[in-house]
């Protein structure tokens, strides 16, 4: 019997070793991760890496119990040095890679899910954030992912939530003066409902002076609207006035009889009678409808998390009838919760 005592003891520390990484490991998982079922992926990945960071220390907390020689021990701890390092070092072209580019958008926050971006060409919405990917969706409706690691390592432009500048670029001739010109471009941009409007001269071409006539949309998620209002403002206007909007170079091309102006007559309407945004029939609800919803959600999840802690602030002071209650409103709210963060059958 003293002989098989005098056996396990040199392995009682790894015993106790591993019985404790794994007890405080269980019970921080079940703390962390499995008892808040409200929590969203976003608001579980500080805590998973925080547990992986946790198991990572528990090993090497089990490679120092070995009851091994000292030389042994330290080959294993830098065995497992090694291991990591290589998964580190080989990250830029791998999955964990893509992950830990995501890790880093999560920090510096350069977007945000809803927000406008452009990457490389591509400009849309951003419909959804992953650990691996981002997806944006296009003007045309098109959703396009992009890894992590791409959107790290390449500029992003981001459109302000403040405002953005609408504009729309034209060339006329020399033959009108720069001042007349700039006051029916500015008229234009205040009918299309910009605000604080102003007109540029980008370019003394050959033929042609090129103008551009911009303004502050403080409404961002109606770009497409703008934009396109602006151009039909721009065309009233400038039609109403008399001014052509044409190349100087238009009669080499094509020769038209003298006295013959290009402006349209049977579809005209003056620049006071310009119809009103239609506010129920705006291409942005078809053409961002998934970043739209992916936006409301994740609003919807920040509002109602906020609640529930509130709540539960509530409920630890509470007593008797209003605590249960309170306790009955803060289950209606996980559940609505859980119902957000499941995911969809046609996502």
């Amino acid at each position: 019997m003293d002989s098989i005592i005098h056996v396990f003891i040199p392995f009682l520390p790894l015993l106790v070793a591993v019985s404790s990484v794994v007890v405080i490991l269980s019970a921080l998982h079940y703390w962390l991760l499995a008892k808040p079922t409200h929590l969203t992926q976003q608001q579980k990945l500080p805590r998973q890496v925080g547990l992986l960071v946790l198991t990572i220390s528990g090993l090497l907390a089990i490679a120092m119990s070995l009851p091994v020689s000292e030389s042994t021990r330290n080959q294993v701890i830098a065995l497992i040095g090694v291991l990591l390092s290589g998964v580190i070092a080989f990250s830029s072209t791998t999955m964990v890679g893509s992950l830990m580019a995501g890790l880093v958008l999560r920090v510096n926050k350069p977007f945000r899910v809803g927000d406008f971006i452009k990457v490389e060409g591509y400009s849309g919405r951003v419909a959804e954030m992953g650990l691996l990917d981002t997806e944006i969706q296009t003007e045309t409706r098109e959703l396009i992912a992009f890894s992590n690691t791409y959107m790290v390592n390449t500029p992003v432009t981001v459109t302000r939530a403040s405002g953005a500048i609408v504009s729309v670029d034209l060339s006329l001739g020399y033959d009108l003066h720069h001042s007349i010109v700039e006051q029916h471009l500015l008229s234009a941009a205040k009918q299309a409902e910009l605000n604080e409007p102003f007109v540029q001269v980008v370019a003394l071409g050959d033929f042609s002076v090129s103008y551009r006539v911009a303004g502050l949309l403080t409404e961002v998620k109606s770009m497409l609207s703008a934009r396109s209002r602006l151009h039909k403002a721009v065309l009233d206007t400038l039609h109403g006035a008399g001014i052509e909007i044409v190349s100087p170079t238009f009669m080499h091309q094509r020769p038209q009889q003298e006295g013959v102006a290009m402006i349209p007559t049977a579809s005209f309407s003056p620049p006071q009678a310009v119809a009103p945004k239609d506010t129920n029939n705006n291409p942005e609800s078809l053409v961002f409808d998934k970043a739209e919803q992916a936006e409301k959600e994740v609003k919807s999840r920040e509002a109602l998390t906020e609640q529930i802690t509130q709540l539960e602030t509530h409920i630890s002071h509470a007593e008797g009838e209003e605590k249960a209650q309170l306790k009955a409103k803060h289950e209606h709210l996980v559940l609505q919760l859980e119902a957000l963060n499941t995911p969809r059958e046609d996502e």
